[in-house]
């Protein structure tokens, strides 16, 4: 199995080390390729480089966008590039971003994007390898990085 990982250097925490840490204590046999670029608007095209170019067989792209009003629209702007990759190649990539105005105190911060990390990348591993585990928690309100909202 080829997992991309994909970062920025914009972000506040390392969470391509946190998602890697995660796989490779939960699956065997991986070859993980990571990029890193600048900013959120890079990771689309990197994305779809691994995919394409270094044969990925899914994708986890992280990012932490600012909290000013440009960064929300920059962030909106690579979700839809991400998405605009996912078509193109047919190929997952699970978007992986914390706003750093999810958490006033940088501590709370830090903590929710290593978490939402690791989370996001026990889901690539249901989705790749245990495909069943995944469908039973349909419906079940799963939040990653946070408190899971729950069922209705």
């Amino acid at each position: 199995m080829r997992i991309g990982i994909c970062d920025t250097t914009f972000a506040r925490f390392d969470m391509a080390a946190a998602a890697i840490d995660e796989l490779k204590n939960n699956a065997h046999d991986l070859k993980i390729i990571r990029q890193t670029v600048p900013g959120v608007k890079d990771l689309p095209v990197t994305a779809k480089i691994l995919i394409e170019e270094e044969n990925c067989d899914i994708v986890m792209a992280l990012g932490m966008p600012g909290p000013m009003e440009k960064d929300k629209m920059c962030a909106h702007e690579a979700s839809t590039g991400l998405i605009n990759a996912q078509l193109m190649t047919n190929t997952h990539i699970l978007e992986v971003f914390v706003h750093e105005d999810e958490e006033e105190d940088p501590v709370e911060l830090k903590k929710l994007a290593e978490n939402r990390a690791r989370e996001h990348a026990q889901n690539l591993i249901k989705m790749m390898y245990h495909r069943k585990a995944m469908r039973k928690e349909a419906g079940m309100g799963m939040r990653e990085g946070k408190e899971d909202a729950g069922p209705l």
